[in-house]
């Protein structure tokens, strides 16, 4: 019995110590199905071709640090059972990135302090002129944000343990987006059509990639297959999994024709890292 408590001890410990990665949406920006149904190329039967707006979650221990809040934000934490947001990292400005954020005051009033956020400047300027209220006091609702400068390199930290994060610029169509290396092991890139070469090394040999994957035709600010393909042959990563999916891309279709090394992902993905 001593011995059965002790694995039981090891197991907890270790699961509170370890860094979990989870994909909570990753649909492109009308999801799949979009709104009236549609379901494209996708088969409707296949549950992994449910898609919600992207956001992912960096769990460790009982911290929760969220990327995006998608409009689809209130489902996605209702899905995996989360209580608790720590901080929150944002991508870019776009409306499938952030239009969920009021869903974060709860854990505001539940923790009672305000939640930091980090992001870039065009990003913190757009969230300030559009949702004002969640960063200053307004008709007596408190402010439940803290926008924080992004850096290039810097951790969070709980009681326990740290995480390190470096924040790279990478090019979205017309604007900049920020992508996001945890612990130098894992790269998430949910919207991008083109890296700066200053900044192209990073990206090398990680274990995982996880990036934009829109469709199997060109866009003019996402990467589309061909391109996904063609960088993975450059950077090397152990693994690399597609985010951002349009209806275009049916998964067990995907599986079919990709290499071992690359998966599409699904909603509620979680990896270890």
């Amino acid at each position: 019995m001593k011995w059965m408590l002790l694995v039981q001890i090891i197991l907890i410990i270790f699961f509170l110590m370890n860094f979990k990665f989870t994909l909570l949406g990753t649909g492109s920006s009308m999801g799949v199905p979009r709104p009236d149904g549609f379901f494209g190329k996708c088969n409707p039967k296949n549950k992994k071709n449910f898609r919600t707006r992207c956001s992912a979650l960096i769990s460790f221990g009982k911290s929760n640090i969220l990327i995006d809040t998608s409009p689809d934000l209130r489902q996605q934490l209702l899905n995996k059972k989360i209580k608790s947001i720590d901080q929150v990292l944002y991508t870019h400005m776009h409306a499938d990135q952030t239009h969920g954020i009021n869903d974060l005051r709860i854990f505001y009033l539940k923790q009672k302090k305000r939640i930091p956020v980090y992001c870039d400047k065009p990003t913190a300027k757009y969230l300030y002129k559009n949702f004002s209220y969640c960063f200053k006091k307004k008709y007596d609702y408190p402010a439940f944000l803290l926008l924080k400068n992004l850096k290039k390199n810097f951790e969070i930290r709980n009681s326990t343990k740290k995480i390190n994060i470096k924040a790279i610029k990478v090019k979205h169509g017309l604007i900049d987006t920020v992508a996001y290396i945890i612990n130098k092991k894992l790269a998430y890139i949910s919207d991008a059509n083109k890296f700066y070469q200053k900044d192209f090394n990073n990206f090398k040999g990680l274990k995982y990639l996880i990036i934009d994957c829109l469709r199997y035709d060109k866009h003019p600010s996402h990467f589309n297959l061909d391109d996904v393909l063609r960088i993975v042959k450059i950077l090397k990563p152990k693994k690399t999994i597609l985010t951002n999916l349009h209806s275009d891309l049916d998964y067990n279709k995907l599986l079919k024709i990709l290499p071992n090394n690359i998966l599409p992902g699904y909603d509620g993905l979680s990896i270890n890292i």
